[in-house]
C-alpha cells in the first residue's frame, strides 16, 4: 500500500459543500471518461443522463464503508466492484455519497475522492453523481456508493448443477489479514517480521476480483465474492441460494502460509475471516480444466476445492459451523477494552 496517511482534517461548516468547494475537491476527481455519459456529475444537475449499450444487461450493487480511514475511498469502489464483477459484469458508472462531520473539512473529501478516483480510473468507471456534505450529527465519516455495470449473461443460482467442479481464487482471509496488518500490527507482532506485516498490509492492493471475474465469466455456472464470514461463510451462502450441498476439503482451500501462521498463534479460523480478493465459482466438470488454463496463462492462483451435491442436508466434509460468524470484529476488540 505503500506510506499510510491520514485523511486531512481542518473544518468547516455544516451542511452541503459551496460550488467552489465541490469543484475543488468533488468534481476533480470523477473516474474513467466514458463516452456513455450524455449528462455528469455538475452543479445544478440533479441526475445523470447515460446512453445505454445495446444487448446489454443492467447490473446494480451498492454498499458503503463506516469509519473512513485512509485507503477507505478505494474500498469503496472494491467492495461494489467485486459485487458486480461476481455477476460477470464490467463495471461502468457510480454515484458516491459522503457524508463527514464539520470537523474534517474540505481537505477530507478531497482526499478521500481523489482515491475513489484513481480506483474508478483504474477500473474504467466514471462517477456520475451522488451527494456531499458535513453533518454534525455524525461523528464518524460514512461513505456509500451505487455502481452500475453491464454483462452479457445472468449468472443465476439456478444454472448450478450436482457435479460443478468448486474453485478458489488466490487465497483465503486477504482483507482480513491487511486489515489486522494495518489497524493492529500489535497483534501480530512476535508472529510476523517487521516486513511480513508491511508485506500483509500491501495485501489490500489485491482485494479486487474483477480480474478473476474475466476470466472465469465463459465458464462458470456461477461466481461469489465471499466476504464477512470469509470462505465458509461465502460457501454457505452458495449452498442456499443453489439449495445444494457442497463436498469441500478444508485442506485444499489456499491460505496463505502468513495467514496460516497468525492463525494458529492467535486462535483464529481462517476460512471464518472477511475475504474480499478471493472469489468462489462453481464451474461445470467439463469446463474445469479450461479455468485452469485461462489462470495459469494469466499467472492468477486458482484452486480446486470441492463439488456441489445434491441436497442431503449438510455440506460434506468442510461443514461450516455457525458459517457467518466473522474473525475479525473480535480480533480487532482484543485487548483494546471494547467489548
Amino acid at each position: 500500500m505503500g506510506e499510510k496517511r491520514g485523511i486531512p482534517s481542518n473544518g468547516a461548516r455544516a451542511g452541503k459543500l459551496s460550488p467552489e468547494a465541490l469543484e475543488r475537491a468533488v468534481f476533480a476527481n470523477t473516474g474513467a471518461a466514458r463516452g456513455e455519459v450524455l449528462i455528469g456529475p455538475a452543479v445544478g444537475e440533479d441526475a445523470a443522463v447515460i446512453r445505454w449499450p445495446q444487448d446489454k444487461l443492467l447490473v446494480f450493487a451498492s454498499d458503503p464503508i463506516v469509519g473512513a480511514k485512509s485507503g477507505a475511498g478505494r474500498l469503496l469502489v472494491r467492495v461494489n466492484v467485486n459485487d458486480i464483477a461476481s455477476k460477470g459484469a464490467d463495471p461502468c458508472f457510480m454515484t458516491v455519497t459522503i457524508i463527514l462531520p464539520p470537523s474534517m473539512g474540505e481537505g477530507a473529501v478531497a482526499a478521500i475522492m481523489s482515491e475513489i478516483h484513481d480506483e474508478c480510473a483504474s477500473s474504467g468507471i466514471a462517477i456520475v453523481g451522488g451527494h456531499t456534505e458535513m453533518n454534525d450529527l455524525y461523528s464518524h465519516p460514512v461513505l456509500s456508493a451505487a455502481l452500475i455495470g453491464t454483462a452479457d449473461r445472468a449468472f443465476s443460482a439456478s444454472d448450478v448443477a450436482p457435479g460443478d467442479v468448486l474453485f478458489v481464487s488466490k487465497h483465503v482471509g486477504i482483507e482480513g489479514m491487511a486489515i489486522l496488518a494495518s489497524d493492529r500490527p500489535d497483534l501480530l507482532a512476535g508472529i510476523l517480521s517487521d516486513d511480513e506485516i508491511a508485506q500483509v498490509r500491501g495485501w489490500m492492493d489485491h482485494t479486487s476480483v474483477l480480474e478473476e471475474s474475466r476470466l472465469l465469466r465463459r465458464y462458470a455456472s456461477f461466481m461469489h465474492d465471499p466476504t464477512e464470514g470469509g470462505f465458509l461463510g461465502g460457501l454457505d451462502e452458495i449452498c442456499r441460494l443453489t439449495r445444494l450441498d457442497a463436498d469441500v476439503s478444508c485442506g485444499a482451500v489456499p491460505l496463505h502460509p502468513l495467514t496460516r501462521r497468525a492463525a494458529e498463534a492467535l486462535g483464529f479460523a481462517p476460512l471464518r475471516l472477511v475475504a474480499s480478493g478471493s472469489m468462489i465459482a462453481a464451474v461445470p466438470a467439463d469446463r474445469a480444466g479450461l479455468v485452469e488454463s485461462a489462470f495459469r496463462d494469466a499467472s492468477i492462483e486458482i484452486a480446486r476445492v470441492g463439488v456441489m451435491t445434491a441436497l442431503t442436508g449438510h455440506s460434506a466434509g468442510c461443514a461450516p459451523d455457525a458459517a457467518h460468524a466473522e474473525e475479525l470484529w473480535p480480533l480487532l476488540k482484543r485487548g483494546s477494552g471494547i467489548a
